[in-house]
């Protein structure tokens, strides 16, 4: 492992707040009238997530659930509802799952200690940390993928963060220039560091108050830091999405709470091979009159790829035989319902309303 005393701790840390002073995001929306609250929901949607996108779904999650006891008692339809579009479902989930939690255990009010925090759902170590620091400016390392990258660059860590071997020494490192005094900051700089200086691809080392003692850029292998995760393709599964469209409504049902898509409101799918008069039959008690395809399209999943096939169905008999029931409606496309819809989904509907409305 790389020394790491290449330029002092207290110069490293002094560093990177200097430049969070002139350069570092102090305008974003979750930083204004800071709040643990605002904070979590923030970092749960920016996992895997730009800024930009996220900025417009917080807006809106706000004023829909401006605080732990809203959230909590809310449908979870309705949290999904205001996640759509954002992906990784299984995040609102959490956060829904968590305010309960919070509100039945700890009175409406988010725990202050990291320990306590990576008890509740979703709540990873780096999460919890930037909750307390950034909202509380308690003393907490964080290490979210912006400062794994600054880190493995600078000291040159060697491997895939994902390996724990790789992921020990990051978080030691973490731990060792995280200060005492400023850490909401410092924590902040760090994030903003690796969001908008050293970033992933082509770095601006120019603009980095780190440039001198660090081992990457001396080499000259900014790319080579961090470490990329063994690629592995992935696989292609093919699904076929029914649509039942009963004077401009169509038929959704809701999907089991974990897995694919879990809570989330889908058209019927199929297996590709399957018989769609057998299945109509059997699940609609209807006999199929005519169908036709629409265009075929892929949707990737973090590991899998889902090609889809949009099937529109037309029946003998009124679907109105069809009765709704906790687990399948009528989505109504000129009034729509606040439902929590998969991309794909959502995308199908809004082709159909420009057809339809």
């Amino acid at each position: 492992m790389t020394s790491l005393a290449t330029i002092p701790i207290t110069a490293f840390q002094q560093a990177v707040l200097a430049w969070y002073q002139h350069y570092g995001r102090k305008d974003l929306p979750w930083q204004q009238d800071i709040t643990p609250y605002k904070v979590w929901v923030s970092e749960i949607m920016l996992q895997q997530t730009q800024v930009k996108t996220v900025i417009p779904y917080f807006e809106r999650f706000m004023q829909r659930f401006p605080n732990v006891n809203t959230l909590a008692n809310a449908e979870i339809d309705d949290v999904l509802h205001h996640w759509t579009g954002l992906g990784y479902y299984a995040r609102a989930r959490n956060l829904h799952k968590a305010a309960k939690c919070i509100l039945n255990d700890f009175g409406g009010n988010l725990p202050e200690d990291v320990d306590t925090l990576t008890e509740l759902t979703g709540i990873g170590r780096s999460t919890a940390g930037a909750i307390i620091s950034l909202s509380l400016n308690k003393i907490a390392p964080i290490l979210d993928g912006n400062v794994k990258r600054v880190l493995a660059r600078y000291f040159a860590i060697e491997g895939w963060p994902g390996k724990t071997q790789v992921l020990k020494q990051l978080w030691h490192l973490a731990e060792l220039h995280t200060p005492a005094k400023q850490c909401n900051q410092y924590n902040q700089a760090m994030m903003d560091l690796g969001a908008m200086v050293c970033t992933r691809t082509k770095p601006a080392c120019i603009d980095c108050p780190l440039q001198q003692g660090c081992t990457a850029k001396k080499l000259a292998r900014q790319s080579h830091y961090p470490g990329t995760k063994p690629k592995k393709a992935l696989p292609l599964k093919h699904s076929k999405m029914l649509i039942i469209n009963n004077n401009n409504q169509l038929l959704l049902l809701q999907q089991p709470p974990v897995g694919l898509w879990g809570g989330l409101w889908c058209f019927p799918q199929l297996k590709p091979d399957a018989d769609i008069h057998h299945w109509s039959k059997k699940h609609l008690g209807m006999s199929l009159h005519d169908h036709h395809t629409l265009e075929a399209f892929t949707h990737t999943f973090s590991h899998f790829k889902l090609n889809i096939q949009p099937v529109v169905c037309e029946f003998k008999s009124q679907t109105t035989r069809i009765m709704e029931n906790s687990s399948q409606i009528w989505y109504n496309l000129a009034q729509p319902q606040s439902l929590g819809l998969p991309q794909p989904v959502k995308q199908l509907i809004q082709q159909l309303e420009e057809h339809v409305l």
